[in-house]
């Protein structure tokens, strides 16, 4: 008789990061190499609120169409090669999304068992659950609707908002039998399906030290062979480009994260556990996984439409930077008939004095207005600004024309009992098996902080860049945003745990100064993680900043400039 520890791993492989991503991915993926399951994550909040709109336009729509152009040219070859597909692409409207699915394997020829899974969508209960009115509210449901479809014997099954690793944890639950109270194993497979979530962004793409990887024109997309005890190993094809690396597999793990708890609605992973080790060329193990309850309640995505966003960029070149931005902006404001309810201004010196070309020699000046009314902030606005043209400072252009005012969205957080979430398994046949909440939950507290390391004697030091010795990953979680920043050796992480205090970082963060900033110390991983709260505002579609999604965070912090020992230097 066959234990579970006796099964073979199942090797999960990622076609998707984001709604948008590599199109030719779910091929190359199909066809590079062996795989049991291809996985797909086309949701962020920003593409629910795009979904959103969608849906308010073709209530049949809803759902990331990408994944069905891609299933045109590959349901075919999945089927041949016996790979199941899970993909949480059905966005608001997995069950249609499945439909269609149906429709493209008939038309294709192809018998193919197609599944769905649902319950997320709580839009029309959500006033009652206390969200509010927004325009899309969809609660993190877990694994086991996809287990209990893939159980059924689906060959793909779609999704609405279940969490990004959901469907990692799902085929490996399924593959290896686990129980609901295997938390050790299924955090581990969240601990795999975090890093392979982002796609290539686990094999060297978005990654600190790009440098290092010898051939980065092309990444290949990542892989996970998870095993039994929940271990894993993370790979990619042979003869794919990019990297596997114990520092690429660090930076994923450090991805939109916060403490030492990464709750999931089927376990919560403590990162603080996490071992990593090389197991051959493009090949990091991921071991030593402690799992806890997840917690009573699932977190819900709410979009609401906040009002109406313009913008205007005047070009402010050679002499005089300061004196030119305060003039435009005095006399755009003073002609102004009606001021919008947020008008709010950012000058980027982007300027080099003595500069060589003309475009080195520009700063821009930034002006967002925002409003409830698209005609506070639609012509009105932008020509008003374009009038100043022969009438401001010396040298006056703007990047775009004057144009209409756009929609801009709003994201929130809000937290339901599980109870209270219907999570839905829908077979190919239409039978519907409702999934119970976890039995077993935890209420999720802070992690005492990990005690720091001896500091060690450091000789002389150099003020260099950060980034000389550091590598950092940055991203957004509603208007707050996280910044991870690693080392490479016990040396180097001795003096970084030491170094870079919350304080440290609002000195070298500016635009942080007066913001709340919670660090945590991951020493498994060398690494320190900050939480930054508000400053992406209400969020990517807000656009509080030039960076909305503070993709570029981490690299700012690691140009700054900071003491570090010599003889940690290369």
């Amino acid at each position: 008789m066959t234990t579970v520890s006796d099964r073979v791993p199942v090797r999960i492989g990622n076609c998707s990061g984001f709604y948008g991503d590599r199109l030719s991915a779910m091929r190359e993926m199909l066809t590079g190499g062996e795989l049991d399951v291809l996985t797909g994550d086309y949701l962020a909040e920003l593409t629910m609120l795009i979904l959103g709109r969608d849906r308010m336009k073709n209530p049949d729509r809803g759902y990331a169409k990408t994944f069905l152009r891609q299933l045109e040219e590959c349901l075919g070859i999945a089927q041949e090669r016996g790979v199941r597909i899970v993909a949480n692409a059905g966005g608001l409207n997995p069950a249609g999304l499945a439909r269609d699915v149906r429709t493209l394997a008939d038309r294709l020829g192809l018998s193919v068992s197609v599944a769905h899974v649902e319950g997320d969508d709580l839009l029309a209960r959500a006033d009652e659950l206390g969200l509010g009115r927004p325009l899309t509210a969809n609660a993190y449901l877990g694994a086991w609707g996809i287990v209990d479809c893939l159980d059924a014997g689906a060959d793909v099954v779609v999704t609405g908002r279940v969490t990004d690793a959901s469907v990692t944890v799902g085929p490996a639950a399924a593959h290896f039998g686990w129980s609901r109270t295997d938390h050790d194993r299924i955090a581990g497979a969240v601990a795999a399906g975090h890093v392979i979530e982002c796609g290539t962004q686990a094999t060297g793409g978005n990654y600190s030290f790009f440098g290092e990887i010898a051939d980065m024109t092309r990444p290949g997309f990542p892989i996970a062979e998870i095993h039994a005890d929940g271990s894993s190993v993370i790979t990619k094809h042979p003869g794919t480009g990019g990297a596997v690396t114990i520092g690429t597999v660090t930076a994923q793990l450090l991805y939109e994260i916060g403490g030492a708890r990464y709750a999931n609605p089927d376990a919560t992973l403590r990162v603080d556990s996490i071992e990593l080790s090389e197991d051959g060329p493009d090949r990091v193990r991921i071991a030593g996984v402690t799992g806890e309850p997840p917690p009573p309640t699932l977190k819900v995505s709410l979009n609401s439409l906040g009002g109406f966003r313009n913008e205007m960029t005047f070009v402010l070149t050679g002499l005089d930077i300061d004196a030119k931005a305060a003039l435009v902006r005095r006399q755009l404001e003073d002609s102004l008939t009606v001021r919008p309810a947020e008008l709010q201004w950012s000058l980027a010196r982007t300027d080099h004095p003595d500069a060589d070309t003309e475009q080195t020699a520009s700063a821009l000046l930034r002006c967002v207005a925002r409003d409830a009314e698209a005609a506070t902030v639609g012509r009105q606005f932008s020509s008003a600004a374009v009038e100043l043209a022969l009438a401001s400072y010396p040298g006056f252009t703007s990047t775009a024309p004057p144009g209409d005012g756009q929609v801009y969205g709003v994201f929130t957080a809000g937290y339901v009992p599980a109870a209270q979430v219907p999570h839905v398994a829908v077979h190919a046949d239409g039978t519907r098996v409702d999934i119970a909440p976890a039995a077993e939950t935890l209420e999720l507290e802070p992690v005492p902080d990990a005690t720091l390391p001896e500091p060690g004697t450091f000789g002389p030091t150099r003020r260099v860049p950060l980034g000389t010795i550091a590598g950092a990953r940055s991203g957004d979680k509603g208007g707050s945003a996280n910044v991870g920043v690693w080392v490479r050796t016990y040396d180097e992480w001795r003096w970084l745990a030491h170094a870079l205090t919350v304080e440290r970082l609002r000195e070298l963060l500016p635009e942080a100064a007066e913001l709340p900033v919670t660090r945590h110390l991951l020493p498994n991983l060398r690494a320190v993680n900050f939480v930054i709260e508000d400053i992406l505002g209400q969020g990517v579609a807000y656009q509080a900043r030039f960076d909305p999604q503070a993709k570029g965070l981490g690299e700012w912090l690691r140009s700054r400039t900071i003491d570090i020992p010599e003889e940690l230097l290369p």
